[in-house]
């Protein structure tokens, strides 16, 4: 509490918290809008392939050109990383294999660091959070985001008292979207490719988030840091409201859609054959929670909370999220409170790459939100023992053999490097964690 009221001290004492960030895309420009109307905080370098797009971002998110010149900006993010001049790194790049490395730099130079990037958390978070917690430092999800609030959510729901029985996000969702590309995307979201490109959007960017992968990989990241189970066989996406979350997210054997009593779920917007859900999640965030007791049953009843019919199951949800104008909670908290706003803790689940189409002997996998292949949630040890490419690992790499449509690429079925820096910290977190389970 009373974080603001340490900033504005801060603020008068000219001690702020200063920020490297790291990828001036959507993510980063919606925080760097807010960074200069808070006070007692200061991004003091950015890193980003781009330097002078970085700079035409701070313009035109409402920053002076003496706020601009106070920043050194640079292509370097390693060189970055290792300067002293700031207190804790965003890493906002989205790109799996650069964002461990950021991060692995950033813990060697113990610095706290807030992973906006979900693919490079969900790629190797379990042994990245491993180490900054060896090295004493935070290593935590970005709040804002959606595994963030849905972690929030959970912590409050176990610290409550109450048993979590699902926990996740809403979406547009319908199963042909699992075989968009690139090229067709933006027939889905009703705009035309001249739209598409005056507005700046990015294709695989927005595909991913309409194809699945995005879904499957911030379900990943919570299961991961709230010890939730993911689903068997990938994520069902069922169509549900605000107000029957507690009914359709509760176990099969209570008469729910459930396949487990303690999973991560995605609630679709819309109903199998188009139409749209009423009070529909699609922007925010839940929690499913049960009383553990009568008593506790009936005080839902009595103070108005949405239940199911037995009245043992509720639902507690954000029906927004505010992406990165909401990052500053995971900045104060790593740096003033050394806690993190969500954080990895084990590996129980991960994301494989699906076959989009039939794919032939050398092809080029282009990775999430490609044309290629998408991701799809599974149980850890399931995606370990058999041997499933992440999907953080399947762009720029060739196929050794042919695969059909609809089925999981392995490790076995693609030639990669195995001094790979991103490939050799994938393997020994997966050598790490199966050695963990025997």
């Amino acid at each position: 509490m009373y974080l603001y009221s340490e900033l504005q001290e801060r603020e008068k004492n000219g001690n702020r918290i200063r920020v490297c960030l790291i990828g001036a895309g959507k993510f980063g420009s919606m925080f760097l809008s807010q960074s200069v109307t808070t006070p007692g905080l200061q991004v003091t370098r950015i890193a980003d392939l781009d330097p002078s797009r970085a700079k035409l971002t701070c313009k035109a998110v409402g920053w002076s050109d003496v706020q601009i010149d106070s920043v050194q900006f640079t292509d370097d993010a390693l060189r970055a990383i290792q300067q002293d001049d700031f207190d804790v790194i965003v890493e906002s790049t989205g790109h799996p294999s650069a964002g461990v490395k950021h991060a692995r730099e950033a813990i060697k130079n113990g610095k706290h660091i807030i992973m906006v990037n979900v693919e490079a958390d969900v790629l190797a978070g379990p042994l990245l959070a491993k180490e900054a917690a060896s090295a004493g430092v935070v290593y935590s999800m970005a709040y804002g985001d959606q595994p963030a609030l849905t972690c929030e959510l959970v912590d409050w729901a176990r610290s409550c008292g109450f048993h979590v029985t699902a926990a996740g996000k809403g979406t547009k969702y319908l199963p042909q979207y699992h075989l968009s590309t690139p090229e067709t995307v933006w027939n889905h979201y009703g705009i035309s490719v001249e739209e598409a490109t005056q507005a700046g959007m990015n294709s695989k960017m927005f595909n991913s988030f309409l194809d699945g992968t995005k879904s499957a990989l911030e379900m990943a990241a919570i299961a991961n840091a709230c010890n939730l189970a993911p689903p068997s066989n990938g994520l069902q996406f069922p169509p549900c409201g605000m107000n029957e979350l507690a009914h359709v997210l509760r176990p099969a054997s209570a008469g729910g859609q459930l396949e487990i009593n303690g999973q991560v779920e995605v609630v679709s917007s819309i109903e199998r054959d188009g139409r749209p859900v009423t009070n529909d999640l699609r922007w925010g965030v839940y929690v499913v929670l049960e009383a553990q007791n009568d008593y506790a049953s009936k005080c839902f009843k009595e103070y108005g909370m949405n239940t199911d019919s037995s009245g043992r199951y509720s639902a507690m949800f954000k029906p927004f999220h505010l992406i990165g104008l909401e990052l500053n909670i995971s900045i104060f908290s790593a740096t003033l409170r050394g806690v993190p706003t969500g954080s990895t803790k084990d590996f129980c689940g991960d994301v494989v790459a699906i076959a989009k189409r039939d794919l032939k002997l050398g092809e080029i996998l282009d990775g999430e939100g490609g044309a290629t292949v998408w991701g799809k949630l599974l149980p850890a040890d399931v995606s370990i023992t058999q041997r499933y490419l992440p999907i953080g690992l399947a762009q720029g790499i060739a196929l050794n053999k042919s695969i059909k449509a609809g089925n999981a690429i392995g490790w076995d079925d693609v030639k990669f490097n195995v001094t790979d820096d991103a490939i050799a910290f994938r393997k020994s977190m997966e050598c790490l964690f199966s050695a963990k389970d025997q």
